[in-house]
This record gives structure tokens, C-alpha cells and sequence, in this order.
């Protein structure tokens, strides 16, 4: 007879070891414990009847069970708000914020009297004091909600007067005619793609007319012969004038001069602003609305509005964002190109160290996210062959670069600095990089 402590199905691990291995006892608190718990037992049972060595247990276990949803990526494309990506990243203080509101929260209720109180109360005060300009505001959970209510509440029946040339189509082919209409207002187009004089908005105001729609195109440049008409001529219609900004700037960027921001263009006299808070704010999925006192309250007042409002968490991340501007989005958009260029090198010299040739090359970033399309940042980027680019897409963590003639570029423009450190190691872990 033969020994049996030589059998190999005696040196499969235990259930409670595996339970108790540190990634195995991280998938099971976003997992559930028996649906990890599972995933050992077949392992086990695979190595039992042979078809993996014991010692492959652990490995077979994670790899049977679901990744996380969603995923952390890091984001070396250059396109510092990437929709695909989930736009802005969140800062530091947004991610407290966040996790201190995962709980029971003074969101309704003002603690010093013990009764209800104005939901959202302290990111709405927040957002007002950066920009004063407005005499109100209010949020809804995007930027398409935020026109929408206006809509509704201000020309559901009546007409919108808007440019040919600002009828635009926003992601995933939704196209803003459709949305507005939607709301049963009725478009009332004037001037043709390419220009807009102030003539044809007068020609098509009258007593039907609901407002005037100033839309930013910031995912697309129409340049040649072209002409617009800037919201401070607009107001002279003496009908108000809403104006969607679209990326969420609440105040002008030297690096982007071209886009508007919310408190010049209130400035200049538009009644109401709508925009994005997951944009060049930096912030979560949010539409702004910032305009004039009775406006925005008719607007808050609205039923629509009940059907478009925020959760306790995003109120959270807006007012933290808020308070704090230096997000992720604003360093990633402002970083020093020297610094980028020093960084990228010694990412290149620590891969050379282990054996992965790599180059140095000067890059163009975007902003993305349908914002300064016309804006190119001066970058640079480690270079690598194509091929690097699949594995590292499905690795862990998941590297998302771009393939530019042949080569795979990884810009470290949005990539934190404290990752570094994770990217090495997932290039070095693509089969064949020596």
C-alpha cells in the first residue's frame, strides 16, 4: 500500500486558511462570505481531483470570483475628464465627505431646533458663496436634468429660441432638440449652423416665447466664417435668457479662456445658468442651476424637481468639492510639464532597471468630458509597444492608455503620483517585456 500522507489531495488548504488569506477576505466583504466561501470549495474540489496543484487554491478561488464593480483604473489616456473613465475624480475631502455621509445624517434637519430643515442645506450655501453673482441656486443630478427643469417649468407650452448652430448632440447620441422637446416646449430655431446675428433672435421673440437658450458647444469648434451672439446682447430682448454653460467652470481659468464660466455670464445678465458638477468642477454627477432668486425657486418648486433631486451623497461630495477647490480634475489640468517630463523619466529608468525597454516622447493631453475642445496641454508620455496595451487594459489595477502609430502611450498626467509605483509593476507584469 502506498503512503498515504503522499496523496496530493492531503495538501489542499483548509477552508478556513483560504477564508482567512487577506484578498480572500477582501472579496468577501464586497462579496457576501458564501459567495467566496463558494468559490474556495470548487477550487478545492478542482485540486482534488487533480485538474491544479494545491498551492494554486488561493488563485483559483479570486480568479473564479466576479471583479469588484466598478473598477479602479488608472487613467494615463491624457484625457483629464475621460465620460468613459467616469469624468472627474473625486478629491480627498469629497471622499470623506462621501464616507462620512454613508450614515445617518443631518441631511433634512437642522439639529440646534430638532426640525426639518432645507435638504442640502450646507452644499447649496457653498455653492452660492462661490459665485455671488447668482441669487440663487439649486441642484438636480445632471446637467441634462438641470435644462430639462428648466424647461419644463419655463416653456412647456410655450417656445424656446435657440441658434441652429447650439443644437447640439450630447453622449451616447442624445440630442438636445429631443431633450427639449421632451418637456412639451417648442424650439423656435433662428440663424443657420454657421452664424447667429442678434436680428434673428429679435425676429423670433414674441409673446410665446418662454426664454432665450445660450448653449456652449463644448464637445465640437465650428471655425471659419462663423458668428454668435454673446449672452450680454442677448438680454437686450428683455425676455430671460437661460444659458448652459455645460462644463461646470464657476469662475474664469487663464488656461481656458474660451469657456465660459457661471459667474461672468451671470455678470453679463443671464437669468439663469445651468452646467455640469462632474466637469471642470471637479466634483460628482450634479446639474447646477444659478440665476435669479424667483427663478430658481420657481424651479425648486417645480414637481419635476422632486423626480430630479440629489441623494444625501452627492450633496456631500458638491459641498466639500466646493469649499475645496484643489481637485484632482484642477491638478491634473494645471500640472507642471517639467514635473510630468521628470516623473515619466524615472518611470522609464525604474522599468530599464528590470529589463523593459521604454521612451520618453512629448505628448498633447485634452481636458475631454465635453469641455475646451479646442484646448491641447502640453504633456509627455512613456512610450511602449501596441501590444502592451490589451494585457494592460484587463490587469490589476487596469492601466487605460492611447494607441498613437503603433505605440502605446501612457501620459501620467492623471495618474496620481502615488501610483506610480502600481503602473511599473503592471507593465512589468505583461508577459515578454524583456
Amino acid at each position: 500500500m502506498g503512503d498515504g500522507r503522499a496523496d496530493p489531495r492531503r495538501q489542499v488548504p483548509r477552508t478556513d486558511a483560504l477564508l482567512a488569506d487577506p484578498r480572500l477576505a477582501g472579496a468577501a466583504t464586497t462579496l457576501g462570505r458564501d459567495r467566496v466561501k463558494a468559490a474556495v470549495r470548487q477550487a478545492q474540489d478542482r485540486a482534488r481531483r487533480g485538474e491544479i496543484n494545491p498551492e494554486a487554491v488561493r488563485d483559483a478561488a479570486l480568479a473564479a470570483l466576479p471583479a469588484p464593480a466598478p473598477r479602479a483604473v488608472l487613467n494615463a489616456t491624457g484625457v483629464v475628464l475621460h465620460t468613459n473613465l467616469g469624468r472627474a475624480p473625486l478629491s480627498a475631502a469629497a471622499v470623506a465627505a462621501l464616507v462620512a455621509a454613508a450614515g445617518h445624517t443631518d441631511v433634512e434637519l437642522d439639529l440646534s431646533t430638532g426640525r426639518r430643515a432645507r435638504r442640502g442645506r450646507d452644499a447649496l450655501a457653498a455653492l452660492a458663496a462661490a459665485v455671488p453673482a447668482a441669487g440663487a441656486v439649486h441642484v438636480v443630478n445632471n446637467g441634462a436634468a438641470a435644462l430639462v427643469l428648466a424647461a419644463t417649468a419655463l416653456a412647456a407650452g410655450r417656445e424656446i429660441v435657440v441658434s441652429r448652430g447650439e443644437l447640439v448632440e450630447i453622449g451616447d447620441g442624445f440630442r438636445l432638440p429631443d431633450l427639449l422637446t421632451s418637456t412639451g416646449a417648442r424650439l423656435r430655431e433662428v440663424g443657420t449652423t454657421n452664424r447667429t446675428t442678434l436680428a434673428d433672435y429679435a425676429a423670433a421673440v414674441g409673446p410665446r416665447t418662454g426664454f432665450v437658450l445660450k448653449v456652449h458647444p463644448s464637445n465640437f469648434q465650428v471655425t471659419g466664417f462663423t458668428s454668435a451672439v454673446p449672452v450680454r446682447q442677448l438680454v437686450t430682448l428683455d425676455v430671460p435668457v437661460v444659458a448652459d454653460i455645460g462644463s461646470g467652470l464657476l469662475a474664469p481659468d487663464p488656461l481656458l479662456p474660451d469657456e465660459p464660466d457661471a459667474a461672468t455670464t451671470l455678470r453679463a445678465g443671464a437669468a439663469l445658468v445651468t452646467a455640469s458638477g462632474d466637469k471642470l468642477l471637479g466634483g460628482p454627477q450634479a446639474g447646477l442651476l444659478l440665476g435669479a432668486a424667483d427663478l430658481v425657486d420657481q424651479l425648486r418648486r417645480h414637481p419635476l424637481a422632486r423626480a430630479l433631486r440629489v441623494d444625501k451623497l452627492t450633496l456631500a461630495a458638491l459641498a466639500a468639492t466646493v469649499v475645496d477647490p484643489a481637485t484632482p480634475t484642477r491638478a491634473a489640468l494645471h500640472a507642471d510639464v517639467g514635473g510630468l517630463r521628470r516623473r515619466t523619466e524615472r518611470l522609464r529608468d525604474a522599468l530599464a532597471a528590470d529589463g523593459c525597454k521604454a521612451e520618453v516622447v512629448p505628448a498633447a493631453a485634452v481636458v475631454g468630458g465635453g469641455g475646451a475642445p479646442g484646448v491641447e496641454l502640453d504633456s509627455w508620455a512613456l512610450s511602449l509597444p501596441e501590444r502592451y496595451a490589451g494585457p494592460l487594459r484587463v490587469g490589476d489595477p487596469p492601466v487605460l492608455g492611447r494607441v498613437v502609430r503603433g505605440r502605446l502611450l501612457l501620459d501620467l498626467r492623471c495618474v496620481p503620483t502615488d501610483a506610480d509605483e502600481a503602473l511599473r509593476a503592471a507593465v512589468l507584469r505583461v508577459p515578454g517585456h524583456r
